[in-house]
């Protein structure tokens, strides 16, 4: 536990740092200069109500101000196509993105005319998993669905407040076997070390996992913002990260009977995409209210504002408020940071990148993660071990309660 605790320091003070975006409304993302791969990320942030342990940007769903936002997010589609950019993958989060299901179909059918899409994710919520919902992501060219289940468990459903809102476990499962075969992947969102989910839950949840015809599963450690804080433990309990690690091992053992491992806590039946994206994507543009995008190492988000999201939009401005500009060596510490979550740090990709190995610049954590048994290298490969496996937890974890305190700060209305 000694490194595991050390790691969370190092790792909350670095990605604080990370995450500290100058104002700069006048901003705008750079021509697109060709390359890799890039993907579309669209934020759908409506949802019909809020579970108390989320931090991402998201309101009660609003129906007329849903409409106008949609027609929002095709123009900012637009303006992105305008200034000569492509994308080859499409992700459309939330918020609940099939809110208004014959909206987010008009979107995904905006984006493939501007851009080369070649693979579709949408995330969901099992109200939302119905026939003519699948029917209609299908025909839209949606390869995976992504469903919000957090745990089959009746008690802690009720506990987050989604039993009634979704539904009890055994509901959940029988939606997740209807949508069997009809996407290339379906995945399954879970949380654990949620403070009531004793081993017991934790291992049934998994054995239904394994029995069920989901492709994937992503295994999200429960992770609390300053402003949630506060709403969880009144309403869960209080998180104990001393217990987080055991919860992560007895995951690891009963998935991987199954399933095995393509990032720190995704695990596949075989691969496909997955929900971090930006582990497969080293360049992302983030559209609609509160997204963040990466481009030439600058970090960049839009107001979280909807309303004025949506005039600046139409005005045909692409609306960013805050900018991260990453030195040399921050980007190749976000590099490495997302591949050793992938579970391999290929020196090559570096060398093309930078035009050196990481360990030029890197090299005192890489020689931590080597002396404390995280990662391995080989033939100019850094494999990453079972046990850097919950390093790489620990930092993505850090890491994604930054960006969710750095939303807080934004939507407070200091900036």
């Amino acid at each position: 536990m000694i490194v595991e605790s050390l790691l969370t320091r190092i790792a909350r003070r670095a990605c604080a740092r990370a995450m500290y975006f100058r104002e700069e409304s006048g901003f705008t993302v750079s021509p697109n200069r060709g390359g890799s791969d890039r993907l579309l990320y669209l934020h759908v942030p409506f949802c019909e109500s809020l579970c108390p342990y989320c931090s991402f940007h998201r309101v009660v769903f609003d129906a007329p101000l849903c409409t106008r936002y949609f027609r929002a997010l095709r123009r900012e589609i637009e303006l992105y196509a305008d200034r000569g950019y492509e994308f080859t993958g499409l992700y459309v989060g939330g918020g609940t993105p099939t809110i208004m299901i014959d909206e987010l179909v008009d979107t995904i059918a905006w984006a493939k005319k501007h851009f080369n899409i070649r693979e579709i994710s949408v995330e969901t919520n099992p109200n939302h998993v119905t026939d003519e919902t699948a029917a209609l992501l299908v025909e839209a060219g949606v390869n995976r669905l992504s469903v919000g289940v957090q745990s089959f468990n009746d008690t802690l459903l009720r506990a987050m407040g989604r039993y009634d809102k979704y539904g009890s476990g055994v509901e959940i499962e029988r939606r997740l076997d209807s949508v069997r075969g009809r996407f290339d992947t379906v995945n399954a969102d879970m949380i654990f070390n949620f403070p009531t989910q004793s081993d017991e839950i934790l291992r049934r949840d998994c054995v239904i996992l394994c029995d069920s015809g989901v492709d994937q599963v992503t295994y999200y450690p429960l992770m609390v913002s300053d402003s949630t804080r506060a709403t969880v433990e009144s309403t869960l309990g209080r998180v104990d990260y001393g217990r987080e690690k055991r919860c992560y091992s007895l995951i690891v053992d009963e998935l991987c009977r199954e399933f095995h491992a393509v990032s720190a806590w995704c695990f596949s039946r075989r691969d496909s995409m997955i929900d971090e994206y930006i582990v497969d994507y080293d360049e992302y543009a983030g559209l609609g209210s509160g997204s963040i995008g990466y481009f030439d190492g600058c970090c960049y988000a839009n107001t979280f504002r909807i309303g004025e999201y949506c005039d600046r939009v139409m005005k045909g401005e692409i609306p960013i408020v805050g900018v991260r500009r990453f030195s040399r060596r921050e980007q190749m510490r976000y590099d490495f940071l997302m591949k050793f979550f992938g579970l391999s740090v290929p020196g090559a990709f570096f060398r093309e990148k930078y035009g050196s190995s990481p360990l030029a610049a890197l090299w005192k954590e890489i020689l931590a993660f080597s002396l404390s048994g995280g990662i391995r290298y080989k033939n100019d490969v850094g494999q990453v071990t079972r046990r850097g496996r919950y390093f790489g937890v620990v930092m993505m974890r850090e890491f994604f309660i930054a960006v969710n305190n750095f939303r807080d700060f934004f939507r407070s209305g200091q900036c």
